[in-house]
């Protein structure tokens, strides 16, 4: 008889932690940048009655009122009907606006001063979109291949990728000749190249759209040139072998610079082009911080809340919880009902108002922290200054979490003497050189393109070439690194910069 397996119950103890619904909020708070946190706070201000916009009255205001003389309600031990008297008192005034700044009325403001953002063109080709006579399956699936563009405006995954990910992730079953019959209609829409799979594709398609903007019956010779060379002799004409090319077409030498020199004024990147363009007519940033550098290296950091409200909670809701507080021995049910309503709306009025308050402490204490670990940077404005720091370095500054550092460098930006900054800006990694000194990478890719800016344009340096004079300058970076960073600058390869 075979024995019967026992199941073998254990027990394991754990630490679980959970956030309370204060701490929360004010997360969602720290991740509001100026804007948005103004109209978190006008929402607040609609929502819950026993929270109104004002300045705190000060303990003088409240010594002169008629309610000063009040007695404080006894306390009957219920934890639901406390009195207020916590709330009212002068500590606990709010106290999370910054001072304002001290400068006069006559000058120009910084904080008034709006920075414009490039946006993505995501929107705006859904605009066009709307344009299309389209079934609701095509308009689905031109969304997600919007949505799968680079910045350049360009679809770089292949259609096959495309295909297994609506599959997996959309549950729509769409093939690559499909979803190509989309991204023709893409293809169509302003500016020319967009959609486009490759640099080829994306010029070919803005030559043939001049092509058909040119009347019927009158064709440009030139353009067709144009078409030939970059769907006939592409690898040609990247590698700028202008003979093979005359060869190739049996074209003459002055039609085919007058081709070449066309096609080079070609967007190869549309989708950046239109970032710049209409991206400032999209979005408008308000700087979260103002950091001003006065001559003698003094910096002042100040938080730019002049759009949002002051907070304070309001006096004749307090008065009333306590009226009803006081009479809580003979309430019937709907008073007791009234008073937890009332208190409930208190306690979530202070809740916001501290929170917000921490939110205020937590920025400063984040930005003080990035202006002391980058503070040659603010003094002279040059990016070559910024030290490599990361959120790790201003988390053991400020003995904030890791995850907090994060939530308020994410979608803030400063206002200094030399512009306006993302904070993502001051944040970059580290390289130690042989002699033991730690350079950022940003000085690294300084450094890269004055090299390539001193180069011989008729020989230009290899990625090879490049390493062994970072080498010699006393940075033993790898090629691939090397690649990576001239990648980054949008500096082409050597045969590209003849």
């Amino acid at each position: 008889m075979a024995q019967a397996s026992r199941q073998i119950q254990t027990q394991t103890q754990q630490q679980v932690q959970t956030l309370s619904p204060q701490q929360i909020q004010v997360v969602k708070l720290l991740e509001l940048p100026a804007v948005e946190l103004e109209d978190r706070v006008r929402a607040e201000l609609l929502e819950n009655p026993a929270l109104e916009e004002g300045k705190e009255p000060s303990a003088d205001d409240y010594a002169d009122s008629p309610d000063a003389e009040r007695e404080s309600p006894e306390d009957g031990g219920d934890t639901d009907y406390d009195s207020l008297s916590d709330y009212l008192t002068e500590d606990d005034i709010p106290d999370y606006k910054l001072q304002e700044n001290n400068r006069s009325r006559d000058d120009n403001k910084a904080e008034e001063i709006p920075f414009s953002d490039s946006t993505s063109f995501y929107e705006t080709l859904k605009e066009q979109l709307g344009e299309q006579d389209l079934t609701p399956r095509q308009r689905e699936l031109a969304e997600y291949l919007i949505g799968s563009l680079d910045d350049d405006g360009l679809l770089r995954k292949p259609l096959d990728s495309i295909s297994d990910e609506l599959a997996i992730y959309s549950g729509i079953d769409a093939s690559p000749k499909e979803l190509e019959e989309v991204l023709h209609v893409i293809q169509d829409f302003d500016p020319p190249g967009l959609g486009a799979r490759n640099l080829q594709e994306c010029l070919l398609i803005q030559i043939r759209r001049k092509m058909q903007q040119r009347r019927p019956g009158h064709a440009d010779p030139l353009l067709k040139t144009e078409e030939r060379i970059v769907q006939d002799c592409y690898e040609e004409f990247t590698r700028k072998h202008w003979d093979k090319i005359q060869q190739k077409l049996d074209i003459d030498k002055d039609t085919a610079e007058r081709a070449i020199r066309e096609i080079c004024r070609l967007n190869p990147r549309p989708g950046a082009s239109m970032g710049e363009t209409i991206g400032k007519n999209l979005q408008q940033i308000v700087p979260d911080f103002i950091v001003e550098t006065a001559d003698d290296g003094t910096i002042t950091l100040t938080l730019n809340n002049r759009n949002v409200p002051e907070l304070r909670m309001n006096r004749d809701f307090t008065t009333l919880l306590e009226e009803h507080t006081k009479n809580k021995a003979n309430q019937t049910k709907e008073s007791r009902e009234a008073l937890l309503f009332l208190k409930q709306k208190v306690d979530a009025a202070q809740g916001f108002i501290d929170a917000v308050k921490q939110r205020q402490n937590t920025l400063m204490k984040t930005m003080q922290a990035i202006i002391d670990l980058q503070r040659p940077f603010f003094l002279e404005g040059d990016e070559s200054l910024l030290r490599p720091m990361i959120l790790k370095d201003v988390a053991e500054r400020t003995g904030l979490d890791i995850s907090t550092v994060s939530r308020v460098s994410n979608s803030k930006y400063v206002q200094t003497n030399y512009g306006i900054y993302p904070l993502k800006f001051f944040f970059s990694d580290g390289y130690v050189t042989e002699d033991g000194e730690e350079m950022s990478v940003r000085e690294i890719r300084k450094i890269l393109k004055e090299c390539i800016d001193g180069e011989d344009k008729t020989k230009p340096y290899t990625d090879d070439e490049l390493t062994e004079i970072l080498k010699q300058k006393g940075y033993p970076i790898a090629r691939r690194t090397v690649a990576k960073y001239r990648q980054q600058m949008n500096i082409p390869v050597a045969r590209l910069r003849k």
